[in-house]
């Protein structure tokens, strides 16, 4: 009976020690208010040299633009692949065969006219042209 009872006893403890209730520590409140809000002083908004955050490796580099009057086929499906234009060797073939554009239409209207007879997916035409300059 006495082993029953110290384990029972310890049983107690145990399940005591792992309670979800926890006192507040020694010289605190107990209240879970959140801290007061500090005040900005001329040191916290002044920015320093050591703020300075430099480009890291993940930045998108800029879309590099290439010639659809001068780029070679393979410069052209180099470039929508990077832009992440799927077919990008069945544009690249189009737009070599459309040439020339106007050096004044920026927008390539003659090319965005002649590359929606192949009923491209919805935004593959303003991908294409974002990646030319005339």
């Amino acid at each position: 009976m006495r082993r029953i009872a110290l384990i029972a006893v310890a049983g107690c403890l145990v399940a005591a020690g792992c309670s979800s209730t926890a006192e507040a520590p020694e010289g605190t409140s107990g209240d879970t208010a959140p801290p007061a809000a500090v005040e900005p002083t001329a040191e916290m908004a002044a920015p320093t040299a050591e703020m300075a955050v430099e480009p890291t490796a993940d930045a998108a580099p800029a879309m590099a633009k290439v010639s659809a009057n001068d780029a070679t086929e393979e410069e052209l499906i180099a470039a929508f692949t990077a832009a992440g234009i799927d077919n990008a060797e069945q544009w690249a073939d189009e737009v070599v065969e459309y040439r020339p554009y106007a050096a004044d239409d920026p927008n390539f209207t003659v090319l965005r006219e002649e590359l929606a007879k192949y009923n491209p997916a919805p935004g593959v035409i303003d991908q294409i042209v974002a990646v030319l300059e005339p």
